[in-house]
């Protein structure tokens, strides 16, 4: 299957779509991210991963051109090594958040604002959460605890919420906080660490992967006719609806394979094959 109309942009999420399982870049993907650069096409990275985190595994020489980063609140030029845009939560809406998370006895982990967001707070409930745990062993060395009825007075990135894969539980809970907090957004994840749990991520109203290509977009004015999107979960929802030519991967949810155009698995050179689909 080929298209003709010519890209200018072309998004990829990380983790579960570039990224092999193992968190190295295959050799196809490498090719044709070049391929891209010497036609002149822009290459995105949108990502849930903070600009640290994902410049962990995108090393220097990996030819991106722009960073989307922590799902859509921050916009960085990796050329000229600046940060373009930032969005982070206000410090009222920040503490009465944490206060509503801290009366439920809920484990979270709130980061700090952008661009230190890989720099957290963290509140341990009094139900033992393994996968809190876990995820916490990452992040330890940059955490900072919690406690009940702290004055926080700064502003936020994000909420990550950790609970058991009960699907009603977080429908009920995002509702509530919606509900109570109109100026934030409630995103549903997969757990990065494949196992039985649901994440919540929680950022300002605004933030999503596909604002933050939306931004640069506008900011270089390239229509929205010339991107490609390509994802693997919930979180790239807003990234697939914003791109003109939408993928999402073989291992990405059965519900949202329905609605894209197919890619490969991550595990075979998903963005290479189907970004593949579209240079002429």
């Amino acid at each position: 299957m080929k298209y003709k109309k010519m890209l200018k942009l072309v998004a990829t999420d990380l983790d579960g779509t570039f990224l092999k399982n193992d968190k190295s870049i295959s050799k196809e993907n490498l090719d044709v991210l070049q391929l891209l650069g010497e036609k002149g096409i822009l290459r995105v990275v949108a990502t849930g991963r903070n600009l640290k985190k994902a410049q962990e595994v995108i090393a220097h020489h990996i030819p991106f051109d722009y960073i989307v980063f922590s799902s859509g609140a921050g916009v960085y030029d990796c050329k000229n090594k600046k940060l373009l845009f930032y969005q982070n939560l206000n410090k009222v809406t920040v503490q009465q958040l944490s206060d509503f998370l801290v009366e439920r006895d809920l484990n979270f982990h709130l980061f700090k604002p952008v661009p230190e967001n890989y720099k957290c707070w963290y509140f341990r409930g009094s139900v033992l959460c393994s996968e809190f745990e876990r995820y916490f062993g990452f992040h330890h060395p940059n955490a900072e605890e919690l406690h009940m009825n702290q004055k926080i007075d700064s502003e936020a990135c994000q909420f990550i919420v950790i609970f058991p894969n009960y699907l009603n539980r977080f429908h009920l809970l995002k509702e509530e906080i919606q509900e109570r907090f109109p100026e934030v957004k409630v995103v549903r994840t997969s757990s990065p660490l494949e196992t039985d749990y649901t994440w919540m991520e929680i950022f300002h109203h605004s933030v999503s992967k596909g604002n933050g290509v939306k931004f640069l977009c506008d900011r270089l004015q390239i229509g929205h006719e010339y991107t490609l999107g390509i994802g693997n979960d919930f979180n790239d929802l807003d990234l697939l609806e914003f791109t003109q030519y939408s993928y999402m991967v073989e291992n990405g949810p059965q519900e949202l394979k329905d609605r894209f155009l197919l890619a490969h698995s991550n595990e075979e050179s998903a963005f290479a094959k189907a970004v593949g689909n579209h240079l002429l």
